[in-house]
């Protein structure tokens, strides 16, 4: 199955399942020498791991990563780091009702159709569990980022129909961590959390939006053809699970403006170039500018809902499928550590992309 990693300079390939025995990565490219903090990446996983509040999936996991190559002497050793992951709380037979039908907006028809074979046991190598691994790798790239002080942060801004409105540079990212919604405005927090809870008890799911924003990354990361830095940013988000939309900058808003009121104007500031605004997102030419990158990535309700819906099995034959075991009602609280850590690939490998130029 090709199309199992991601990143050039800085490259990853993650492995295992859902329902298997563990989940794994390996990191190729990382730079010897970079102090390597083990409980830095297990407070990453944690952010990430089933089970954290009432509004997840109560699946209990710890996600304990078991560093297995590439490390030495609390160092990265240049050599390929391997990382495993090792699943303690599967249980397959929560899908066994649906060993045989296509789960309605699931991978299982799409993945039918293409190997001929599926996992069925919580989606295989389709399921969010898969992101586990890339949280790891993205907890070694932030420290690699760390030492060129950028600084990749994201949280909820929107649950279905509520959306907060301030910009990012009027919250405080302290507070991300100080709710389970992971949103920084607290009073918008405990809403999102209550109609969370309303959705869940009605046995549905709902969708969101989450923001991410780069500090302190330099002017000139990026390519200027097809491996732009937007492009690689909107291919990291788009490749995670639920994902249905990517945009930076102004986005989609920005066609309502006029080029103006759009443009970037440059100024001298102190001897650094900066623009007075930034609806430009911190990337031009797919190159970054110095400014602040920041973007935001829609994700769909959850598929699984508890209410009987309609579908075909393997052989075409109609079918009733409902939803059981344990499911999030809305992705977007665990979804926001796995939105930084693939900001993190992408910026660690566009950094030392540039850094080879030199």
């Amino acid at each position: 199955m090709p199309g199992n990693s991601f990143g050039q300079a800085f490259c990853i390939t993650t492995f295992g399942e859902s329902h298997g025995k563990g989940l794994g990565v390996i990191i190729d490219g990382c730079p010897s020498g970079i102090e390597v903090d083990e409980a830095f990446i297990q407070a990453e996983l944690a952010r990430r791991r089933p089970g954290q509040s009432k509004i997840v999936t109560q699946r209990k996991e710890a996600d304990k990563a078991e560093i297995l190559s590439g490390i030495f002497e609390g160092k990265t050793t240049g050599t390929p780091i391997g990382m495993v992951i090792y699943n303690a709380d599967a249980r397959s037979k929560d899908y066994s009702h649906i060993k045989d039908k296509f789960r309605p907006s699931h991978a299982d028809y799409t993945y039918f159709a293409k190997y001929g074979h599926r996992d069925y046991r919580g989606g295989g190598r389709s399921s969010a569990r898969e992101t586990a691994a890339r949280v790891a790798a993205a907890a070694i790239a932030k420290l690699l980022l760390r030492k060129s002080d950028i600084q990749v942060r994201a949280y909820v801004s929107q649950v279905g129909h509520l959306k907060l409105e301030k910009p990012y540079q009027e919250l405080d990212f302290e507070n991300i961590e100080n709710t389970p919604i992971r949103c920084p405005d607290l009073e918008m927090a405990e809403q999102m959390i209550d109609f969370i809870k309303t959705v869940r008890k009605a046995g549905d799911t709902v969708g969101g939006v989450i923001t991410g924003v780069i500090q302190g990354c330099p002017a000139g990361l990026g390519e200027p053809a097809f491996d732009k830095l937007h492009a690689d940013l909107g291919k990291a988000m788009l490749s995670i699970n639920a994902c249905k939309g990517f945009e930076y900058g102004s986005g989609f808003a920005g066609v309502e403006m006029r080029g103006s009121e759009h443009n970037d104007a440059f100024v001298n500031a102190s001897d650094q170039i900066k623009t007075t605004s930034n609806y430009s997102g911190g990337i031009q030419g797919g190159i970054s500018n110095g400014m602040d990158i920041y973007f935001r990535v829609a994700f769909k309700p959850v598929a699984t809902i508890v209410a009987a819906q309609e579908s075909v099995n393997e052989a075409g034959e109609a079918v009733e499928v409902t939803g059981k075991g344990r499911h999030d009602p809305c992705v977007v609280p665990r979804a926001v550590p796995i939105v930084e850590a693939m900001a993190a690939l992408v910026l660690a490998d566009h950094l030392l992309r540039q850094k080879a130029l030199k």
